[in-house]
């Protein structure tokens, strides 16, 4: 199993740092980015080899990806998405196609967690799941989160921005667990996704995976401090949680 980051997005709502930089790489603790934060997390478990999705200022991260490796004994694979500015990132993970095949934990690159998170997913396996999601189901939910609805031992019944977040179980927080044996119907519900709508989350692939009759199942996180930061009250949120992780 590899560890696998979605840092391709142009992060528009956090100019002017995103005008030079990926928004994994704006810093959040002193000169940690939420890359560097990742990378710890997948060390911290076992996680040798990482590959990490570039798009959008992907020069930025070129740069420094023999730092990143020395720092957290890492080897990096970075692997480009040409239309980051355009489509979504249901596109983004389907250009991961190939390292889905390897087993990967997920994380998008603009989410601050703690390693605990990775742990629980990790904990989590064993039961013959194939695609595990970290879920909060602590939070008090508003309109703009990545809201889940389970039942029981069949899993996600839907993943979605769009429904009343007082019918949600919880919420999504941008981190999953996917065996290899998972890869290829994942890769086919991706390119089914986005060639619907480009502008689809990849989110939206695993809601289509629940519509064939796959089972996507999750892992209650607890309480746990955390943020995905889309915009400036998001990232000073962040900053304020980051140095404990």
């Amino acid at each position: 199993m590899i560890g696998l980051v979605l840092a391709a997005g142009a992060g528009r709502r956090l100019r002017p740092y995103t005008d030079t930089l990926p928004k994994a790489l704006v810093p959040v603790d002193g000169e940690k980015t939420v890359l560097d934060l990742t990378l710890a997390n997948f060390a911290a478990v076992g996680l040798t080899e990482v590959a990490v999705v570039v798009g959008y200022r992907k020069e930025a991260v070129y740069a420094r990806k023999a730092e990143f490796e020395a720092k957290y004994g890492v080897t990096l694979t970075l692997i480009d998405n040409d239309k980051a500015e355009e489509w979504n990132n249901a596109y983004s993970l389907w250009c991961a196609r190939d390292v889905l095949k390897q087993g990967v934990i997920l994380a998008n690159g603009d989410t601050v967690h703690p390693v605990s998170v990775e742990k629980t997913l990790l904990d989590a396996r064993g039961k013959g799941q194939k695609i595990i999601l970290a879920l909060d189901t602590v939070k008090n939910l508003a309109d703009e989160e990545m809201k889940v609805i389970t039942e029981g031992d069949k899993g996600v019944r839907r993943i979605t921005k769009l429904m009343d977040p007082a019918t949600a179980t919880g919420e999504y927080i941008g981190v999953t667990l996917i065996e290899a044996e998972a890869a290829e119907e994942l890769a086919d519900a991706l390119k089914v996704t986005f060639e619907r709508d480009p502008d689809l989350y990849y989110e939206d692939g695993y809601q289509e995976l629940v519509n064939r009759g796959f089972t996507v199942d999750v892992a209650p996180i607890g309480e746990v401090t955390w943020v995905e930061i889309d915009n400036h009250d998001d990232l000073a949120r962040g900053r304020e949680i980051a140095c404990l992780y």
